[in-house]
């Protein structure tokens, strides 16, 4: 007598679907909360909790002048929305609008001629958001209220001293003379 073996059974295994619309029910809105709640950067209470690393300025007093009242809390920019952020040491956005500081020339960052103007270039960037990021600030106007590039012209102060003028002193900028220099 000849056994037959059992048959096999074969069940198909159900694929579990990946949970990942869950996930995106609850991070959606959260993000969203967050970039319009801290568009301007945090509020004051919550950005004087929080430091940064380079927040701590030596050779600018953090305490404000009674006219200073501008404040913000500024990363360096990238992307395309840009709102509150620093260019490069004389290029900023503020609330929106794309400043050119007035007094002083930085070396460039987004096409530096050499190695020394792209060096430069990013220690004055992050010098400059350094000395915004340590306090109020006030935007002065200049002769004129625009540059050929549709950037407003204003010189950023604390307590009646320009902030540009701590770059001059530390070898990252140069007094704006009308022309470009060259850092090379």
């Amino acid at each position: 007598m000849s056994r037959r073996p059992a048959p096999v059974l074969r069940f198909r295994r159900r694929r579990k679907a990946p949970r990942w619309g869950n996930a995106l029910l609850v991070a959606a809105p959260l993000a969203a909360f967050a970039l319009v709640f801290l568009w301007d950067g945090p509020p004051a209470g919550l950005a004087a909790a929080v430091e940064l690393p380079g927040d701590d300025v030596p050779g600018m007093a953090a305490a404000a002048g009674p006219g200073d009242s501008e404040s913000a809390r500024f990363d360096i920019c990238s992307g395309r929305g840009r709102v509150t952020c620093v260019v490069d040491g004389d290029t900023i956005w503020y609330r929106g609008e794309k400043i050119r500081i007035a007094d002083i020339d930085t070396p460039e960052v987004s096409r530096p001629d050499c190695a020394r103007e792209a060096a430069l270039g990013d220690k004055a960037t992050l010098r400059m958001r350094a000395l915004l990021n340590a306090g109020a600030f006030s935007l002065e106007p200049v002769d004129r209220d625009r540059d050929r590039y549709g950037r407003l012209l204003r010189t950023v102060t604390r307590d009646g001293a320009s902030l540009g003028a701590v770059l001059v002193d530390e070898g990252l900028a140069e007094e704006w003379g009308g022309a470009r220099l060259e850092w090379c």
